[in-house]
C-alpha cells in the first residue's frame, strides 16, 4: 500500500502537474533517475555501465558510466529528462518565431550545432539545476529519499553526512561534463503540502497546511 489508491483529488492535481491541457499523454521522467542526477549521486558512482552488460553484447557500454547511459536515452528520445535543455524552452520558441522557423526544426538545429545542449549532459551547470521543488503528501527528506545525505548537500546545501569519495578519474563519465566543484544547494525554493510536521516540512521554505490527504 502506497497511499495513492485513496488520493481523491488526483484527477484535478494531475491536470495541473502534467499539463494535460497542453498534450496527452504526458511524458514523465522516472523518479530514480531524476534524483540520481540532481542530487549529485552520479558523482560518487564508480560502477561502470559495462559491468551489467552481457558477455554476448557488442561492447556498446564500454567506457560509459551510468549517467552516460541516462544522457544517451535523453538525446535519443527514449526517456524524458528534466530539466530538459540548458536553455529556457520559452526563449527558444521566441527565437524560432522571430527567425520564421518551426520551433521543432529550430531546436533540432540548435542541438546539432551544440548551441543548445541537454541539461543532463552537464548537471552541475547552474542553468541546469532544478530550482523549485513542491512536495505533496510525501516525507521525501524524512523517510523516502534514498541517499538522504546527498539530498541535503547537493539539493538543499545544508548540513549533511556525506562521507563517500567521489569517483576516481578512471571511473568518471565519458560523455557527461565533470566539474571539479560539485554543485551544492541547487534549490532556490522548497515547499511542502502536508497536514503533519514531517522532516521535509522542517527543511521547507514554505509549508502549506492541508486539511487532509484524501480530498
Amino acid at each position: 500500500y502506497v497511499g495513492q489508491e485513496k488520493c481523491r483529488p488526483v484527477t484535478g492535481w494531475s491536470q495541473l502537474a502534467f499539463g494535460l491541457d497542453w498534450s496527452r499523454p504526458p511524458r514523465q521522467m522516472i523518479g530514480t533517475a531524476f534524483w540520481y542526477v540532481n542530487t549529485g549521486q552520479w558523482r560518487y558512482d564508480g560502477l561502470a555501465a559495462d559491468t551489467l552488460a552481457t558477455s554476448l553484447g557488442e561492447g556498446r557500454f564500454d567506457g560509459m558510466a551510468t549517467i552516460d547511459t541516462l544522457a544517451q536515452s535523453a538525446r535519443s528520445g527514449w526517456m524524458p529528462s528534466y530539466p530538459t535543455l540548458n536553455r529556457n524552452s520559452l526563449d527558444l520558441v521566441d527565437e524560432a518565431r522571430a527567425a520564421g522557423v518551426d520551433p521543432a526544426e529550430y531546436v533540432v538545429d540548435q542541438l546539432k550545432s551544440g548551441t543548445t545542449r541537454f541539461a543532463i549532459e552537464d548537471p552541475d551547470a547552474p542553468e541546469n539545476w532544478p530550482r523549485v521543488l513542491t512536495i505533496w503528501r510525501a516525507n521525501l527528506l524524512g523517510s523516502s529519499s534514498k541517499g538522504n545525505e546527498y539530498f541535503l548537500r547537493h539539493l538543499l546545501g545544508t548540513d549533511h553526512a556525506v562521507r563517500a569519495d567521489e569517483a576516481s578519474p578512471a571511473q568518471r563519465p565519458r560523455d557527461v561534463e565533470w566539474r571539479d566543484e560539485a554543485a551544492d544547494g541547487k534549490l532556490d525554493l522548497l515547499t511542502s503540502i502536508d497536514f503533519r510536521m514531517t522532516g521535509t516540512g522542517l527543511y521547507s521554505d514554505i509549508l502549506f497546511p492541508a486539511a487532509t490527504w484524501y480530498g
